[in-house]
């Protein structure tokens, strides 16, 4: 009979062994076959300059290998309804352990979806209701503005011995309003806007785009025969009026062709309002933003549910009154609830709440819809699911996660990121902020350059070893940036009066212009509500935040910028043929993938997959478009450039071309030089498209800049190239204005206005004014402490 004879020995375990993920011959993207082991269990943080192949390595390789490896242990049958993905270009891949990743994807826009739905506070809150609201009117889903009511009535038939029908009613009772299904607000078309009722349909009276006299979408309603084409619409009979206006698809035969006709609102609504407004043409979204108008419902008032959940009440609050209030007030309220029957429940909602706080999003209501979040926010949020599970030996994947953070937050953000750490888990964090860095068990530090020139490991070890080092990152470590001596004068002020946007408290407050004015606060104190809620948005302010720029996944920086246009018609001059040639979008693209360079699978409720196009190995274009070059390249290879590449191409030689040049040259200046020019802008960082924007911006007349946060995924060393953009848009004669928490920033500013005290209901008012020296000689604000202890004063 076998016996364990290992009981009493001292030797570790086998399976203890595996305490590293080790990484050999990685190519993904621009890594240039980097091999390197990473300690479990222990917090390693990524850093090097943008474009150094962090994301490529983290991302790309080691949590784009563990999702492939999970999705393989299904069986073949639930494999088939999954994405097929390729593995990452690497040789070894060993000691994976299952990833997640917690990203800064923006949260999906549906406006049904709100914080609460998205972290399970509003499943628990709904459950608390159902069992102590008052009156009792039905089970969760009662409370949940995501689930109609619906009742039925129909007949089950039953065998026993003989047959019988019994009569059978179904009914389930949901939350939603009726009125608006769940979504807050109701829609209203402005007729004014669809038609001129003082002229007939033959004078030319629908005023919607598309709808040119003479037109077939116009020939529909003039020669349908339903009223006289020569009348005044406002002497229309009602039901004239309705079938012009309201009328169900009728077919019917118009100008001797089948077609089926339909009344003009419910065309419009088809064909324009059921269509994402930011995919729109320019001049269709300015129609509908003229033509609709978005009102709070009128019978939730913008709760979303119905009069019974409104209704049910615990100790005088309803679920929508618990909903809108500042989670940390909620939490505070539901510590209040002493009910031994929820106890259990009352528990884990607590943590759930408390857990909003200690995240710092505490400022937050659960009503509040999450494609409203910015991308730091949403990254909190994301995580608070993970920080009550019960899962260890996990490889967390983190983004930048101090993106939006105050650096009073970013002390709170350290102390999750190794509670993580402490209950068994590999944590790994592409960052940059010097705070977080300080923290690591580990650091990798990728480079030394970005794009070709980066993709290796120019250090690996403990954070002391960093400093010591000598790259680029050790060496800007420790730069601390020292208080402007003497500040720009301003040339005049912004007057902001009774500004209450969101938590704003009624703020006075003049903004210099000429100068750099950099705003600033805790996360939640206001800053964005004010600056983006009170500067008007008139022809002379240039305002440039992170949101996602508007296109598609064929778009990429040469598109945005208009560089195409220029390279396209160099191109063509050269080689005598016609510029759409040159266009991915247009003539020359490959037929069988219409350009867009890889094959999209739609897997309907699953993720797409996309897969290079086969017959031009992901180039765009046709065979027969890139034997035409210019400067020794063809257009593929000049899209595969890098911005740096470009601007020396496009600068001399057979290729020069100034318009091209100076496109690129303002793209070098915002710090993109590493970005390929034909990269799909679905591809770059928040902070990537907030200077892509930048650059495009600054050919424009503008006088005010508005930019948000700008120094978001820039590394140590590029900062300082920031501050030199942002001083030389200033001695231009411009006035800029910076929502920021980076100290090196605010050190540089000529006039600092704080936000704050707190956050939310505690924010919203201006605790400081002045010059950076005046707020570090004061220390009367968080910030003015931060900022006093970065500077060294």
């Amino acid at each position: 009979m076998a016996k364990r004879t290992d009981s009493q020995s001292s030797a570790p375990h086998v399976a203890d062994s595996h305490d590293l993920i080790r990484v050999h011959g990685a190519r993904e993207n621009n890594l240039k076959d980097v091999s390197i082991e990473i300690p479990k269990r222990r917090l390693t943080v990524f850093t090097g300059v943008s474009g150094s192949g962090k994301s490529s390595l983290v991302f790309d390789t080691i949590a784009a290998e563990s999702q492939r490896l999970i999705n393989e242990t299904y069986s073949a049958f639930v494999q088939g309804f999954m994405p097929t993905l390729a593995r990452p270009e690497v040789d070894v891949l060993d000691g994976l352990t299952t990833a997640i990743i917690v990203d800064q994807q923006r949260m999906g826009a549906d406006p049904r979806s709100t914080v609460g739905t998205a972290t399970d506070a509003n499943a628990m809150l709904r459950i608390l209701f159902s069992r102590l609201g008052e009156p009792h009117i039905g089970p969760p889903s009662a409370y949940a503005f995501n689930v109609p009511s619906v009742r039925a009535s129909g007949a089950i038939t039953v065998e026993r011995g003989t047959q019988k029908a019994v009569k059978a009613t179904f009914t389930r009772t949901g939350g939603m309003c009726p009125r608006c299904e769940g979504r807050g607000t109701v829609s209203d078309l402005d007729l004014t806007q669809l038609y001129d009722d003082s002229m007939s349909l033959t004078e030319g009276a629908i005023t919607v785009p598309g709808y040119k006299a003479g037109g077939w979408n116009y020939r529909l309603y003039s020669e349908s025969g339903f009223y006289d084409p020569d009348k005044p619409i406002r002497d229309y009979t009602k039901k004239e009026l309705h079938d012009f206006l309201h009328r169900e698809p009728t077919r019917m035969k118009i100008a001797g062709i089948n077609m089926t006709y339909e009344g003009l609102i419910p065309r419009i609504q088809k064909s324009m309002l059921s269509k994402d407004r930011e995919a729109m043409q320019p001049h269709i979204r300015e129609f509908v933003d003229r033509a609709v108008t978005f009102t709070v419902c009128p019978e939730c008032d913008g709760t979303r549910l119905s009069e019974g959940a409104r209704m049910s009440k615990i100790k005088g609050i309803s679920i929508a009154d618990a909903c809108a209030m500042q989670i940390s007030d909620l939490a505070d309220w539901v510590r209040g609830l002493d009910e031994p029957s929820v106890a259990p429940l009352l528990g884990k909602l607590q943590h759930t709440l408390d857990s909003f706080t200690e995240i710092g999003l505490g400022y937050l209501a659960l009503d509040r819809p999450s494609g409203t979040l910015s991308g730091g926010e949403a990254q909190r949020t994301k995580m608070i699911r993970h920080l009550g599970s019960s899962l260890t030996d996990v490889t967390y994947v983190f983004d930048e996660p101090t993106t939006g953070l105050h650096p009073h937050d970013i002390q709170r953000m350290n102390g999750l990121l190794l509670r993580l750490r402490d209950k068994g888990n590999t944590v790994l964090v592409v960052e940059h902020k010097p705070e977080v860095i300080a923290i690591a068990d580990h650091v990798v530090d990728l480079g030394p350059g970005a794009g070709t020139a980066g993709g290796t490991v120019c250090f690996e070890g403990t954070v002391e070893e960093l400093r010591a080092g000598g790259t680029i990152t050790g060496r800007h470590l420790d730069d601390r940036a020292s208080v402007k001596e003497s500040v720009r004068k301003p040339t005049g002020v912004l007057e902001i009066r009774g500004a209450t946007t969101h938590n704003l408290r009624d703020v006075d407050v003049d903004i210099p212009l000429g100068v750099l004015t950099v705003i600033t606060g805790v996360a939640g104190s206001g800053k964005s509500s004010l600056v983006h809620g009170s500067v008007p948005a008139d022809t002379g302010v240039v305002s440039v935040d992170q949101s996602a720029i508007r296109g598609s996944r064929r778009s990429n920086p040469a598109t945005y910028t208009g560089l195409l246009d220029p390279i396209r018609k160099a191109f063509a001059k050269v080689n005598g043929v016609k510029p759409a040639l040159f266009s991915a979008n247009s003539e020359g693209a490959c037929p069988t993938c219409n350009g867009a360079g890889v094959i999209y699978t739609d897997l309907a409720m699953m993720a797409g997959v996309a897969t290079t196009c086969e017959d031009c190995e992901g180039k765009r274009f046709e065979a027969s478009v890139l034997e035409y070059h210019l400067g020794g390249r063809d257009i593929s290879e000049v899209l595969a450039m890098s911005v740096t590449e470009a601007e020396e191409f496009f600068g001399a030689g057979e290729a020069r071309t100034p318009a091209a040049h100076r496109i690129l040259e303002r793209l070098v200046d915002v710090g993109l030089g590493y970005l390929s020019i034909g990269q799909p802008l679905t591809t770059l960082s928040g902070g990537e498209r907030q200077r892509l924007k930048l650059a495009t911006h600054m050919a424009e007349k503008g006088g005010v800049y508005i930019l948000d946060e700008p120094t978001a995924g820039l590394h140590l060393a590029d900062v300082e190239q920031l501050l030199g953009l942002l001083d030389r848009l200033v001695d231009s004669g411009k006035s800029v204005i910076v929502v920021e928490h980076h100290q090196a920033v605010m050190a540089h500013a000529d006039w600092i206005i704080d936000l704050g005290p707190g956050a939310g209901h505690d924010g919203g008012r201006i605790v400081f004014e002045g010059t950076p020296a005046d707020l570090v000689a004061a220390r009367s604000t968080l910030t003015a402490e931060h900022l006093a202890a970065y500077v060294g004063a």
